[in-house]
């Protein structure tokens, strides 16, 4: 289908690039010329193992020959050995699964608000990103989401990331959660502090409220654990997940602590996709890929040595303001917006990702080497040199 047919029978909802990709492999795609792309943004995240990993495709394969549906009043094994793997890799308790990340973020909403009816509240972070639906796009603390969907629901409030201070005066024993990226992802790759971290997790010990992270950006081996909470010396009493889970299918996911499992009773929440017998599968799959292919070890190694070329490029080029990140979810800031870069780097032929309007978004699949990088690297200085050469840095 040409793109002008497209255009006139799919909702205009997304600003598209103006390329049709028909063909993924690893960290490179094609589009219907033939024409090969490295993609260091796979999915918008949700392409950890790249494209079309061997064996998530062949567990999808296998699936969809044996049963592609089961309704959640039946057992499914595949949904049973991905639920059992979430909690063997993270804590004890159970899962829930939909279908996305707002899904994921959605029932984390509403177990909390069951859980203590009394408490109303759930503190999220100023320039975070929790999803689409209403209440997700609420919790979401970037206005530019909220315009045009009132009334939104109430019970919101919005504290500065790594704002300390600020997240203590906010905090009282109405509060019914707090909800967070462990690094804001839309809002411009901002890696949560360890005080920060650790200041959240003994509030809601004190205020006998829930630490829900929202791991759907950051989850699934990006930064080099499993999950990038981790990182720290804490554990979330709800973790949420989807986009990489599935190796490329939709599925969503939260796993919540063994003591709140029974918050969500029979009737209370569902879905009818959710843990589907072919998603899960592929989680499994991608579960299994990171563990035998050693993934969060490459996926540390090549986020560091990603880092240091583009810091050896902060130090060359002053419009380069910070590069800040985890693993190999990394941001380079710049002084200028980063649209005009992110165009250039698709001419030629690599992808990249331009978030908070100045903030270039740097997700490779955490299989990736030392060679697609240099690849990368060399493409996105030329696109530097290119715009210094058409005015000034800032």
């Amino acid at each position: 289908m040409d793109q002008k047919t497209f255009d006139k029978y799919v909702l205009n909802t997304y600003t598209r690039q103006p390329i049709t990709i028909v063909k993924g492999q690893g960290s490179a795609v094609w589009d219907d010329k033939g024409r090969e792309y490295l993609d260091f943004f796979p999915g918008f995240g949700a392409g950890n193992l790249g494209h079309c990993h061997p064996k998530v495709v062949e567990a999808v394969q296998k699936q969809v020959t044996e049963i592609i549906h089961v309704p959640n009043v039946y057992y499914n094994n595949a949904q049973g050995e991905l639920a059992k793997l979430i909690i063997e890799n993270t804590f004890d308790g159970q899962v829930f699964f939909c279908n996305s990340g707002a899904e994921a973020n959605e029932g984390a909403i509403k177990l909390v608000r069951k859980r203590n009816p009394s408490k109303k509240t759930i503190i999220t972070l100023k320039d975070s990103f929790h999803g689409r639906t209403i209440a997700a796009v609420t919790a979401t603390g970037q206005p530019v989401y909220h315009d045009g969907f009132d009334p939104l629901p109430g019970g919101f409030e919005y504290c500065e990331a790594n704002n300390v201070e600020m997240l203590k005066s906010m905090m009282n024993d109405g509060i019914a959660a707090l909800m967070f990226e462990p690094i804001l992802g839309e809002g411009g790759i901002v890696p949560i502090t360890p005080e920060f971290m650790m200041t959240a997790r003994q509030l809601c010990k004190d205020h006998d409220a829930l630490l829900i992270l929202d791991e759907v950006q950051t989850g699934i081996g990006r930064t080099g654990k499993l999950f990038a909470y981790q990182h720290f010396d804490i554990e979330p009493d709800v973790l949420t997940m989807a986009k990489s889970l599935g190796g490329g299918i939709p599925i969503g996911a939260f796993a919540v602590k063994r003591q709140y499992c029974d918050i969500l009773k029979p009737g209370s929440h569902g879905s009818t996709f959710g843990g589907n017998p072919v998603a899960c599968s592929a989680g499994v799959a991608v579960l299994k890929a990171i563990a035998d292919e050693n993934l969060l070890e490459n996926a540390t190694k090549m986020g560091d040595y990603l880092r240091e070329k583009l810091d050896a490029l902060k130090t060359k080029y002053t419009i380069i303001k910070e590069i800040r990140g985890i693993g190999l979810m990394l941001g380079m800031e710049l002084t200028i917006p980063g649209a005009d870069i992110v165009q250039h780097c698709l001419k030629k032929k690599v992808l990249l990702n331009c978030t908070h309007k100045t903030v270039l978004r740097l997700m490779p699949a955490i299989n990736v080497t030392k060679y697609k990088i240099d690849r990368v690297i060399k493409v996105i200085e030329d696109a530097i040199n290119t715009q210094l050469a058409w005015g000034p840095q800032s």
